[in-house]
């Protein structure tokens, strides 16, 4: 982690926004419900407005950029509606970069809880359940299934585990 910062994304990045995001569905498709088609169709109007999320008020997303100014990772919170608490979203890190040594993915949930401990008393997200990587690090984190499960938006056959935290704090 020597050398990345972690920051919010802005209107600016809408290239690297894109290029992060067209690899991430590419390296994990069902981790995320687009379509790799649905995102290549989109155009720089609607990356800009990806990359400026950060000045939603309900949300942020964030990315973890190494010194030669490669994105390494990204996460994203938002809050859904007025009584429901933060949601995680759109959680990525670059193989090269994966893994609790590498601390990307450690790195950008410290600072994403740190947003959501401001908006709510938990964290929420939803994992697909044929992700176990995801489902390691999220337990490893302190996250807990809920027992609560939604149909994957690209395949209604196929779930998605809800897992929340408690976040300090805020009990």
């Amino acid at each position: 982690m020597r050398g990345t910062m972690i920051r919010p994304t802005t209107e600016d990045d809408w290239e690297s926004v894109r290029a992060l995001r067209l690899e991430m569905i590419r390296d994990t498709p069902k981790a995320y419900g687009e379509r790799l088609d649905d995102a290549e169709r989109l155009v720089e109007a609607d990356w800009r407005r990806r990359g400026r999320r950060e000045g939603d008020v309900g949300g942020t997303t964030l990315v973890a950029v190494d010194a030669d100014g490669s994105w390494l990772g990204t996460m994203g919170v938002y809050v859904p509606g007025p009584r429901v608490g933060p949601l995680l979203v759109g959680v990525y890190v670059t193989p090269s970069h994966r893994g609790r040594g590498a601390g990307v993915a450690d790195a950008l949930l410290d600072e994403i809880e740190v947003w959501a401990a401001a908006h709510g008393s938990a964290l929420r997200l939803h994992v697909h359940e044929r992700n176990p990587r995801a489902r390691a690090f999220y337990a490893r984190r302190g996250y807990e299934p809920t027992g609560a499960t939604e149909a994957y938006v690209l395949d209604p056959s196929e779930r998605e585990i809800e897992m929340i935290r408690q976040l300090r704090g805020s009990l």
